[in-house]
């Protein structure tokens, strides 16, 4: 699966962006989308995942209530709205894609446990 992340630019603080990641193929059933981000100077971190048949969600603790992942099965496509963005939401975001190993698993959260990456988008919010 190849994946591409688009959207990202710069905004100003209390402003809004939505990332979109598009799968180059039909995006299996069991698998789990997710967006990860690495601030500069930092390390990647997860954000959110959603699991592609149901829909269920997942968000780090510190996104929830800004942050919406949602997907478009249709189009192949994962979408991040991000509201009221910070000067500390500034990194580069990257959506990542894995198979599910059971029926209704979401909770995959590192780096190393996702097996398709999309190139990064860079997200800039100014103060």
């Amino acid at each position: 699966v190849q994946l591409q992340a688009s959207g990202g630019g710069l905004v100003q603080a209390g402003g809004s962006l939505r990332l979109s990641c598009a799968a180059s193929q039909r995006t299996p059933n069991n698998y789990v989308m997710g967006w990860f981000r690495q601030p500069p100077g930092k390390e990647r971190e997860f954000v959110a995942a959603i699991r592609w048949s149901g829909g269920n969600t997942l968000y780090a603790d510190s996104m929830t209530g800004r942050f919406t992942i949602s997907r478009d099965n249709a189009k192949n496509t994962m979408y991040l709205q991000m509201n009221s963005l910070k000067p500390e939401d500034t990194a580069v975001y990257y959506c990542a894609a894995r198979p599910s190993l059971y029926s209704g698993s979401l909770y995959y959260t590192g780096v190393t446990e996702y097996t398709y990456w999309g190139q990064g988008t860079l997200v800039t919010v100014s103060s």
